[in-house]
């Protein structure tokens, strides 16, 4: 009997398929290319028929010419650090296709000359921070800090920082370690639970750069503690930096404890960095608001170059902050009542057989924000054993597992993904109800 595997059809042949020139406009040669060879190695392995590797080539094509994949968060964590912080708004979206290709990032188009950098997006962030008197942007709330510290704290010169605020940013990536990196001498005082003025004091001296107050975002020390306010620092008469890390602008209603732009440079503060993708909502970014001097000091710096930000990252800051409410902003106004509706909905769309709850939930800020605080949302349960199809599905769906149920919460679910969330169910459950009849 001749050999059936003589019949796989040769790659420019398989290519010729109008479904793989497609691809290859769309993905890229190479990419597509690599999934036809695949399909062949499947057909000689004897998987498939001859006839079936086109078929094949085109079903394992991805979506995009990117390996991340988009992923519906039903985790109750509204900025979930590893599903990449904070969702861009659709304008966000938007901003970013516009700027994908040439544009007026330098340029003024009316005298023909180079312009202000960014400048749409810095007016947008100082407008609703009145009190600063410049702002800048740089590539992370890190690059934002050590960008601080590098040019004021320049020769070795020494930061006086509290022992409790001396903090891990996530990753194994400690404060102390990025201002010692890039030059910086710390002055440690206070002990971990408390700090005085009089502590603060006794360090300064004339090789003090300035003084760092480090917002401990990513948990909290209750009992026996204190602190010393920004408008006490100020009392010290050295430039005082505050790392509010977080990014809110403005004071949240539903986030008391958590430290603002505004209120901190009210306070008395020089300079107040923080990241952009957290919860302000946009990409990420480092926030630099201040003291115009500063600032204008900070951004001429030699190493502010290295740390400047792309014209991706500057047109979705600029709508994130001038057009409708971000994801993150949404999720954290939402309320269990405005929830429940959407999840009832879901739930009856799904197969009875799973047996689908809609209960109450508990969510969380996340990203290091607000740790003590408790977001009251609304959850879909579902057998446990669904957990992992779905993380593997199309999109993925990843939820929490809690007391043997898994939990799909909606907190962080915008309205648009519910639709594919009920799909990838139905899928997931559908597969499961096969395997076991098999």
């Amino acid at each position: 009997m001749p050999d059936p595997r003589r019949g796989i059809p040769r790659t420019d042949q398989v290519l010729a398929d109008p479904r793989l020139r497609e691809a290859v406009d769309r993905l890229g040669a190479r990419l597509v290319k690599g999934a036809v060879v695949a399909a062949q190695q499947r057909c000689r392995g004897g998987e498939i028929e001859p006839a079936a590797v086109a078929d094949a080539a085109v079903a394992s094509l991805p979506a995009g010419a990117t390996t991340l994949r988009r992923v519906v968060n039903a985790t109750g964590v509204v900025v979930h650090t590893n599903l990449g912080r904070a969702p861009l708004s659709r304008a966000a979206v938007d901003a970013v296709r516009t700027a994908a290709g040439a544009t007026d990032v330098e340029l003024d188009l009316i005298t023909g000359r180079r312009g202000r950098r960014g400048r749409g997006a810095l007016e947008a962030l100082a407008a609703p921070v009145p009190d600063a008197g410049a702002v800048h942007v740089g590539n992370n709330g890190a690059a934002a800090l050590a960008l601080v510290t590098r040019v004021l704290a320049r020769g070795g010169r020494s930061v006086v920082i509290a022992r409790g605020e001396l903090v891990e940013i996530g990753d194994g990536f400690r404060i102390p370690e990025l201002l010692e990196s890039v030059g910086a001498r710390l002055r440690e005082v206070g002990t971990t639970n408390r700090v005085r003025l009089s502590d603060y004091a006794a360090a300064v001296d004339s090789d003090t750069a300035f003084v760092l107050k480090v917002h401990p975002s990513n948990f909290t020390v209750s009992g026996f503690t204190s602190s010393v306010s920004v408008r006490e620092l100020t009392e010290l008469g050295l430039p005082v930096v505050v790392d509010i890390g977080s990014g809110l602008l403005t004071p949240h209603p539903r986030l008391p404890n958590e430290p603002d732009a505004t209120t901190v440079l009210r306070a008395g503060a020089d300079l107040v960095t923080a990241s952009g993708d957290k919860l302000l909502g946009g990409p990420q970014a480092g926030l630099l608001l201040g003291e115009a001097d500063l600032v204008e000091r900070l951004r001429r710096d030699p190493f502010a170059r290295a740390l400047r930000v792309d014209k991706l990252t500057l047109a979705a800051l600029e709508a994130t902050l001038t057009g409708p409410t971000p994801p993150v902003p949404a999720a954290l106004s939402s309320r269990p009542d405005d929830l429940r509706p959407r999840a009832r909905m879901i739930c009856s769309a799904l197969p009875p057989g799973i047996e689908p709850e809609v209960v109450d939930s508990e969510g969380v800020v996340g990203g290091g924000g607000a740790p003590d605080v408790v977001l009251p949302s609304v959850a879909i349960a579902l057998p446990e054993c669904l957990a992992g199809p779905l993380r593997g599905g199309e999109p993925p769906v990843v939820g929490r597992l809690e007391r043997g149920r898994l939990l799909l919460d909606l907190l962080a679910v915008t309205p648009d993904d519910d639709g594919d969330l009920v799909a990838a169910v139905r899928r997931t459950a559908g597969d499961a109800a096969g395997h076991e009849e098999r």
